[in-house]
């Protein structure tokens, strides 16, 4: 049998009850390595007579095309999201009023999480936040994203940025400062097909090693994951499953 393509991969956490499977999304690439260590027994002779083997290690990764905040958060972080994403306001156009008082409320103050710094629109020059009392190219910043500039700044065009959540759409999660051996685990279920022929593989328990984000220049950001394999209560690692018959 033949095999082509990235395949789907689906993690479903081991350590926490009615867990929700989770599709990694998009898969690009998937690769399993399974690396043994051996120990060569040595006479007189140059090659060895006998060769053991000792530990077996199974790691895997998995590069996807997807962001998914349910994985990161389930199956790296061990932690469930919250309803609402944080938003960045990037640029939002304001003008500090003629007349007194000098304030500008941003467009999603009900909602507002923190500042960012305004600039000026016409050089691109940022603003010096400071507590109160602002002079000519500082600022202060008030409850519900409540800005305060100079009267010396009357009448200039500025870009503010900040951010704020927005309820009802999208989730998000909390990386905490977690005690030493706190490890959530997974199972993955591996699955591809190629000429009505496929492949499955199932690994009864895996924890994330690594999880990688980068992003680039005219290019799709594509989130990477490392994880590592290891017998279940019952002894078991991973179950094969071909397609081709025997």
């Amino acid at each position: 049998m033949y095999s082509f393509g990235s395949g789907v991969l689906i993690g479903t956490r081991t350590d926490v009850p009615n867990a929700t499977p989770v599709n990694f999304g998009l898969v690009q690439e998937v690769s399993i390595d399974e690396s043994a260590s051996l120990k060569e027994l040595y006479g007189q002779f140059q090659r060895p007579v006998a060769i053991a083997r000792g530990t077996i290690k199974t790691t895997g990764k998995a590069k996807v095309a997807r962001i998914s905040g349910l994985a990161f958060a389930s199956l790296y972080y061990g932690v469930t999201p919250v309803a609402g994403q944080v938003m960045t306001a990037f640029g939002e156009a304001a003008t500090v009023p003629a007349a007194a008082p000098y304030t500008v409320t941003v467009a999603n103050g009900a909602n507002f999480v923190g500042d960012q710094g305004p600039i000026y629109a016409l050089t691109g020059m940022p603003l010096t936040r400071v507590a109160s009392a602002p002079a000519v190219g500082q600022y202060s910043l008030g409850a519900g994203g409540v800005y305060t500039f100079a009267s010396a700044d009357s009448g200039k065009p500025l870009l503010l940025n900040y951010t704020y959540t927005l309820a009802g759409s999208g989730q998000r999660f909390t990386v905490t400062n977690q005690l030493l051996g706190t490890t959530p685990t997974f199972a993955i279920q591996f699955y591809t097909t190629f000429q009505g022929q496929s492949v499955n593989v199932n690994y009864a328990n895996c924890t994330a090693s690594k999880l990688g984000f980068g992003t680039k220049l005219e290019d799709f950001t594509m989130p990477e994951f490392d994880f590592s394999m290891f017998a279940d209560a019952a002894g078991n690692v991973a179950t094969w499953s071909f397609g081709d018959a025997a």
